[in-house]
């Protein structure tokens, strides 16, 4: 973090609030676009203002190892997924079975598949892989994270990411033999 920032930041801790509001402009497009990957617009909105609150709240406990926006977006997300808890999302329900091990960094796509595409199929799975798969691949949180953010066992974030990842492929070789004919 540079000086600047670190600066900004001290203020946000005495409560100025016209630091917080630079702190606000700085990074609200930034938040916001992230909470619409798990929310409508007007939750995202919601949300992201809750998050921000949050964050002024509880500055003091912000260490800048990290950087600032990667704290404030873990708040967001976090906050994204309290409401998805709130809307009665069950993310635990998944019987484990004996499931092959897979290479979860093979996301391999045909290359004629756009990156909108992709997003566009990631936005049609069910809810629950859909946020793991979020969580994993656009935020790049690894299964502990996920576990520890969605609060359910490792080996359920691996079976979601696992079934998101099979229904995206589905989804996506739809898409290519549609696209083919």
């Amino acid at each position: 973090m540079h000086q600047k920032e670190t600066k900004l930041i001290n203020r946000c801790k005495k409560g100025n609030e016209f630091a917080q509001m630079q702190v606000y402009d700085t990074y609200a497009q930034a938040m916001f676009t992230i909470a619409c990957r798990y929310l409508n617009e007007e939750e995202a909105k919601d949300a992201m203002q809750d998050g921000f609150l949050k964050a002024f709240i509880n500055i003091d406990k912000y260490q800048p190892e990290a950087t600032f926006g990667a704290w404030l977006k873990r708040i967001i997300i976090n906050q994204c997924l309290d409401v998805l808890k709130k809307n009665k999302l069950e993310f635990n329900d998944v019987e484990v079975s004996e499931l092959q091990i897979i290479n979860e960094d093979d996301w391999h796509f045909d290359s004629t598949i756009t990156k909108k595409e992709i997003l566009f199929a990631i936005e049609q799975l069910k809810e629950k892989y859909r946020v793991v798969v979020k969580l994993y691949l656009i935020e790049g949180y690894d299964h502990e994270e996920i576990s520890e953010i969605l609060e359910i066992p490792i080996k359920t974030s691996r079976t979601h990411l696992r079934r998101g990842k099979l229904k995206l492929q589905d989804l996506l070789k739809q898409k290519y033999n549609e696209a083919r004919y």
